[in-house]
């Protein structure tokens, strides 16, 4: 029987990627590495390690039941690193990255600049800004009816332009 592979898109077993940070039982050596893990986490309903792995600073309003119920409701697509700074030997970094998935029928590409720090020997996350979010459409919308990505736009001033 196969290993289970890791849902970041490394190519590489669960056991031997994510799987030890998820544990506890090593932690990220790198912002990307992080970054991989916590998309990991998602796909596997892992809040506890999403809120660890914030740093503390910015915490403040975490919901965990509402990620939750968004990350066990949304179907994982795939992750791609587009850019990535932050290796071994840094204290900040960031990480371009489109995680993709499937959200109540309709496919989604969230691109962000997620950043992170590295603080007494570990990485966190501490914000991410938007690069682009639009849905991949999968069903006919018509033009002058409302985007499905929630703008309240129509589609054709929107997603559709």
């Amino acid at each position: 029987m196969a290993a289970e592979k890791c849902p970041c898109g490394s190519k590489l077993s669960l056991a031997k990627c994510c799987g030890p940070l998820l544990k506890g039982t090593s932690p990220a050596p790198t912002a990307e590495s992080l970054m991989r893990s916590r998309y990991t986490a998602y796909t596997k309903g892992e809040i506890d390690y999403l809120y660890a792995t914030t740093h503390p600073e910015h915490r403040k309003g975490y919901d965990h039941e509402g990620t939750r119920k968004w990350a066990e409701g949304s179907e994982w697509l795939g992750l791609e690193i587009v850019s990535s700074r932050g290796g071994e030997n840094d204290t900040l970094g960031e990480v371009e990255f489109i995680a993709r998935f499937s959200e109540d029928g309709v496919e989604t590409s969230h691109h962000e600049l997620g950043k992170f720090r590295k603080q007494e020997g570990l990485w966190y996350f501490t914000e991410g800004k938007m690069v682009t979010s639009k849905p991949i459409i999968s069903t006919k919308v018509g033009r002058n009816e409302p985007c499905p990505c929630g703008s309240n736009s129509k589609y054709k001033k929107c997603c559709g332009k």
